[in-house]
């Protein structure tokens, strides 16, 4: 049962992470407002459902506190500027994952992306477990 609920949400951090890229790559293609946020709020539900495929046997509750604090962290070490770490974030990669520069509504976007694969979760993946 372990390893069935790890793959489903391998699976949702796959098909969240897919979305995320593809609402960058094609973002003239959606709305304003998506296009704007989407990135953001799909990038740190890849994180909540990272942490629940890692932490299965954990809460929903400690996932969204552990998502949010994780990816406020990514967002503050954006303020540290220095030659080694802005090589690193020059790189496509490096981009993705810690990001370029700090903006408080990327900690709002984070939130309701956690809080949006929290509702998902909820409803749809944890009671299809059992």
């Amino acid at each position: 049962m372990l390893i069935r609920g790890r793959l489903m949400y391998l699976i949702a951090a796959v098909i969240t992470m897919a979305a995320g890229l593809a609402s960058r790559h094609f973002g003239g293609m959606l709305p304003v407002f998506l296009h704007e946020h989407a990135g953001d709020a799909l990038w740190a539900g890849m994180v909540y459902f990272g942490i629940r495929m890692i932490w299965i046997s954990r809460s929903r509750v400690w996932a969204i506190m552990f998502g949010v604090i994780f990816s406020s962290a990514i967002e503050f070490s954006q303020m540290i500027q220095t030659p080694w770490l802005n090589e690193l974030r020059s790189t496509m990669f490096g981009a993705l994952i810690l990001g370029r520069g700090f903006l408080v509504v990327d900690l709002i976007r984070y939130t309701v992306g956690i809080m949006c694969m929290f509702v998902l979760d909820h409803y749809f993946l944890s009671n299809r477990r059992s």
